[in-house]
């Protein structure tokens, strides 16, 4: 089925985290928002933009970390590592449950989130060449799209504008996965789900609320200032730019193969089914990207060392505001212009994580882009996942610090280490 040049996709995340203090697990939950599996809450009383430092690669604990995501209850998982010149990557697990295809570290994973940070990229490439004004309203640039004319582009791209978001008008029961796998979108249906849903605050206050309509209206933006989709401005200026040969906007339900099926059980509603077949309108440019992990690293790198963007505007992609994963939550992660800043045991990383129905994914860089990690989960939304998840964390995070750090702060729960164990959280079990 041909796809739409835009869509969005948002699932809301409950965060369980285990923390070891004194010999005791505590487990709090926090719901966080992005696509499929969400933005990762991870806290520390590090100093902000501290440069990871991490040993060589260690190949045999890469691999014997990334091992234990499936045992976790994952059914599969894929990574890429790179540090200046190494490179390491790795596979877990099975593609395929029934028949036991094993997971190759090169195959196709649609990316969800992270398609915001080309987003963005773009969008900055745009305030380069004169053409967008972070701080000039939408209005300016798309006359009568949003009602508030007070909301900026600097607002979409940092999720300050409190436009609301369309997940809970479309994932309202375990049936709604099914229904959204055939169903096309236009990007002005998606802005439209997001206004009826309702503002979350006023345009600028702080904390932001994360909302993927955001996204689908910098995509419009992209289409109306630069003469072309923005799929096809984002594949010509980011993505060709960058090297980057196995990455795209998908134009079929389908991936290219090599690709791992794509499993969840919605929480048990059924046994886990493979949603890999999916019409992505829904995704488009807040959420919709197909890449590999050794892509990502490379995008990243490329983003970092100044190839896409100037090193000024890379500065205003890094400063950071509180969000809240969504209306109603209280919890906030620091977000710039389409990054997430992670704050762990050896400093600050940047990235950014997302998922779609059935898989996952999380790119983190230290700052300067010598350091990356990139890895991909076949499973979301099934009981009893939760170790994998964890361990998940810990390998990626891991990757970057230096395999052990991850790991020990899990151990130890010190308060400036806390790695995250994810649930997922949909919205119709609120």
């Amino acid at each position: 089925m041909a796809l739409s040049p835009s869509g969005a996709l948002v699932v809301i995340h409950q965060v369980g985290e285990r923390v070891r203090r004194g010999g005791t697990v505590r487990r709090r939950a926090r719901r966080v928002a992005a696509l499929g599996l969400g933005t990762l809450l991870v806290m520390t009383s590090l100093a902000p933009d501290a440069q990871a430092q991490g040993p060589r690669l260690d190949r045999r604990e890469l691999q014997r970390s990334l091992d234990e995501i499936p045992k976790g209850g994952i059914v599969g998982a894929y990574s890429a590592v790179r540090d200046g010149w190494q490179r390491w990557r790795g596979a877990a697990g099975l593609a395929d449950l029934d028949t036991k295809r094993p997971t190759r570290p090169d195959m196709y994973h649609r990316i969800g989130s992270i398609t915001k940070t080309f987003v963005a990229t773009a969008v900055l490439q745009q305030v380069e060449r004169g053409r967008i004004q972070l701080d000039a309203p939408v209005e300016t640039y798309q006359p009568g799209l949003l009602p508030d004319r007070r909301i900026t582009v600097r607002m979409l791209l940092n999720h300050t504008s409190h436009l609301g978001d369309y997940d809970g008008v479309l994932l309202t029961s375990p049936d709604s996965l099914e229904e959204l796998r055939v169903r096309q979108f236009t990007d002005e249906e998606l802005v439209r789900l997001g206004l009826e849903a309702g503002p979350t605050g006023e345009p600028g206050q702080l904390p932001g609320s994360y909302s993927n309509t955001n996204y689908i209206v910098l995509g419009l933006l992209l289409d109306k200032v630069t003469g072309m989709s923005a799929e096809r401005y984002i594949t010509r200026h980011v993505i060709e730019r960058a090297g980057l040969r196995h990455t795209f906007f998908p134009r079929t339900s389908h991936l290219p193969q090599p690709h791992s099926k794509a499993y969840t059980s919605a929480f048990g509603s059924f046994p886990l089914r493979d949603f890999s077949v999916f019409n992505m309108s829904w995704a488009g440019t807040a959420g919709a990207m197909v890449s590999t992990m050794e892509d990502l690293n490379r995008f990243f790198e490329a983003l970092f060392a100044g190839r896409l963007i100037s090193q000024a505007r890379l500065a205003e992609m890094r400063t950071t505001v509180p969000i809240t994963p969504g209306a109603g939550v209280t919890d906030t992660f620091e977000y710039g212009l389409g990054l997430v800043a992670y704050d762990v045991p050896c400093g600050r990383l940047w990235g950014h994580d997302g998922g779609v129905i059935g898989m996952v994914t999380l790119s983190v860089a230290t700052l300067d882009g010598g350091r990356q990690a990139s890895s991909g989960l076949n499973t979301t939304w099934h009981p009893g996942s939760e170790p994998g998840q964890n361990a998940w964390i810990i390998h990626t995070f891991g990757a970057v610090c230096g395999t052990g750090d991850a790991a020990e702060a899990a151990r130890s729960g010190q308060p400036s280490a806390e790695i995250p164990l994810i649930d997922a959280y949909a919205p119709w079990r609120r």
